[in-house]
């Protein structure tokens, strides 16, 4: 029997305010299968850390059970300082006592008694465990970033300047996101494109960077270190190395749709450049709305072109790579005005969605930076600004805060002053909220010294009448019902992830949150990490975010990925499945079950066997096998029933 020594933190009153901590030590030292119990008040601290590691050595201790906080927070801290103190790591474990105990009881005998049952059923399992060492993985020191928008920008440029390859991968044909689309950028009123355009050239033209844009991932195998990934790169129907991008065949094209980056307010060719700094700024051809492609008549894109660089019959390639790490930084979207009912469902023209405005404050946007109303080009004297539409509203639409709203609402208010000296600007808001430096200024800046009005209280109904976009709200402050006649209304729509999201997860095998944005591996301590370990977060794909935020978050990831790839080795953990061979049924269900593809069938010796370097430890190949061949490493069912006995005995 192993030498068990158990160590309780009263984390402050995290848990001593809810659980006798006392009491739980004099119950345990009593436990024959306990050899040494003791507490302090933060376990997790140095002097904490000291006491653990003195123990274990004075003690002769095989095992130690932490008795406090998530396994989340301090597992490694704890089985780092098991390993220095001479006993394996993974003969350490951890009894939350907090989140699953003091955090939610208030009757201090009950938690008291449940702290203790939870403590014993760690001890029984960390009995039953074995000494085990990591799993040593071969890494392939490249990297791929999914998304070229800001944040995809700089993760890639700072994998690159480590001396690292990276692959950036960008859907559309042109990198930059929704930051090229912005006139100018809060609090300090920066020209978007001045700010963003030498990244664009400086990624495009780095050595260490592979551009893949116009292309998405097809599929994304392997694990950690060694990613085998397809590439699907769409035919743009013109040889970008021969065409000289002069324009020719652009101007031409006699097919025109709504433009994408203009949202809707201008028209493009089916042959088109997104925007005049585009990189590549090379043209391709929207085969939905080509003449050629629908009806086999037109070509005369080819007929202009002097050099030849037209291929319609330009078909899609698969692109294999191997990485050893991947960042997703997909970006955002906002919710479609059509998505609002009560704010004209998209069928008002002269109400807009904040990126609407910002084509129309942007000097290479379709008005040349004058602010002019899309259904008659006028020159809009009073606009109403609508922030959180579709955002703070959990009963209709989305329930959490879009976070940029406040500060770019506020900017479209006084760079509307700016432009129409003589306009009146209204801001209907819930709060204001600036979390950020020079933010605070920022919007008593616009409030105070360039006129903007703003009301508290939520729009109500917006609706057409003649010429007017009629807005109807509630002034909460001074309970007044307010009735205005704008000539434009611009929403601050919700920010919501990227559609397509969800079949990219599923590609990559990692998590999204209700809301559809990127789970993170925890909130504070592993924010730019994915539960599925080699996956790293960045930008707006989890979470909304301002520019800053999302490239700080971007070398954040990026300074992980460089961590990952600085050794040709890793370590990988190895508390993974394995099988039982003589146990096994060759039912193979266990291998339909694994969400990892951690798991194969040997035919020469009929049985499943287990990738350990794919393996994460999720139990579901375990849940599933009814032969009960298959098991988890310190987590068997022999464990697990041992744990469950010691959890229903008498305290």
């Amino acid at each position: 029997m192993k030498r068990v020594g158990v160590f309780v933190c009263h984390c402050g009153i995290n848990i001593a305010g809810t659980v006798d901590v006392e009491r739980v030590v004099e119950v345990l030292r009593e436990d024959p299968r306990i050899a040494y119990a003791t507490n302090y008040i933060y376990m997790c601290s140095d002097p904490g850390q000291d006491m653990v590691a003195d123990a274990i050595r004075e003690q002769e201790l095989d095992a130690v059970v932490i008795a406090a906080c998530s396994p989340t927070l301090h597992e490694t801290t704890f089985r780092n300082v098991s390993a220095t103190a001479g006993i394996n790591p993974y003969m350490c474990e951890i009894a939350n006592i907090r989140e699953q105990c003091s955090w939610v009881h208030t009757d201090v005998d009950r938690a008291t008694d449940k702290a203790i049952r939870i403590i014993r059923s760690i001890v029984e399992k960390v009995h039953g465990n074995e000494a085990l060492e990591p799993i040593p993985v071969p890494v392939t020191r490249r990297a791929m970033v999914i998304g070229g928008g800001v944040g995809g920008i700089q993760a890639a440029l700072d994998i690159a300047n480590a001396g690292l390859e990276v692959i950036l991968v960008e859907r559309e044909p042109s990198i930059g996101g929704h930051m090229a689309q912005l006139s100018e950028t809060f609090p300090t009123l920066d020209c978007s494109q001045c700010i963003l355009t030498p990244k664009m050239v400086e990624v495009s033209k780095h050595p260490n960077v592979r551009l893949m844009t116009y292309s998405e991932v097809e599929d994304v195998s392997g694990y950690v270190g060694n990613f085998h990934v397809r590439i699907r790169r769409h035919a743009p129907s013109v040889n970008w190395s021969t065409c000289t991008g002069c324009g020719d065949c652009m101007e031409k094209c006699p097919s025109k749709v709504p433009s994408e980056f203009d949202r809707g307010l201008t028209e493009r060719g089916a042959i088109y450049v997104p925007f005049p700094q585009a990189v590549p700024n090379k043209p391709v051809i929207d085969r939905d709305a080509c003449i050629y492609y629908r009806t086999g008549k037109c070509r005369l894109c080819e007929k202009v072109c002097q050099i030849g660089a037209i291929v319609f019959d330009q078909r899609d390639e698969i692109v294999e790579e191997d990485v050893g790490a991947i960042i997703v930084a997909t970006g955002y979207d906002t919710l479609p005005c059509a998505d609002l009912g009560e704010y004209g469902s998209g069928e008002v023209p002269d109400v807009i969605d904040g990126l609407a405005f910002e084509r129309l404050l942007s000097a290479s946007g379709p008005t040349t930076g004058k602010v002019r109303r899309p259904s008659d080009g006028k020159t809009p004297k009073e606009v109403v600004f609508v922030q959180c539409a579709g955002s703070r509203d959990p009963e209709r639409y989305k329930a959490y805060c879009s976070k940029i709203c406040c500060m770019y609402t506020a900017k479209h208010a006084l760079l509307y002053k700016h432009r129409v000296h003589d306009g009146q600007p209204y801001i209907f808001y819930i709060d204001v909220r600036t979390g950020g430096k020079g933010y605070e200024e920022f919007y008593h800046r616009t409030e105070e010294e360039e006129g903007v009005v703003y009301l508290r209280g939520k729009v109500s109904k917006i609706f057409r009448d003649g010429d007017k976009s009629v807005v109807w709200g509630t002034d909460t402050l001074t309970g007044r019902n307010i009735e205005i006649r704008a000539d434009l209304v611009v929403l601050a729509t919700a920010i919501v992830s990227q559609p397509g999201v969800q079949d990219l997860v599923r590609k990559l095998k990692i998590q999204v949150d209700k809301d559809g944005f990127l789970s993170e591996a925890h909130p504070k301590l592993r924010p730019v990490e994915s539960i599925t370990t080699g996956f790293y977060l960045a930008g707006c794909a989890q979470g909304p975010k301002d520019i800053p935020e999302t490239v700080a978050q971007a070398s954040g990831a990026a300074s992980k990925v460089i961590g990952l790839l600085a050794n040709d080795e890793m370590q990988h953990d190895p508390t993974v499945a394995y099988v039982d061979e003589d146990l096994c049924g060759a039912c193979r269900i266990c291998i339909s079950v694994c969400p990892y593809d951690a798991r194969e069938f040997d035919e020469e010796k009929g049985v499943a066997t287990v990738n350990e370097a794919l393996c994460e430890g999720c139990g579901a190949c375990v849940a599933a096998c009814g032969c009960g061949a298959t098991q988890q490493r310190n987590l068997t069912d022999g464990q697990i029933r041992e744990m469950i006995s010691a959890s229903l005995g008498e305290a």
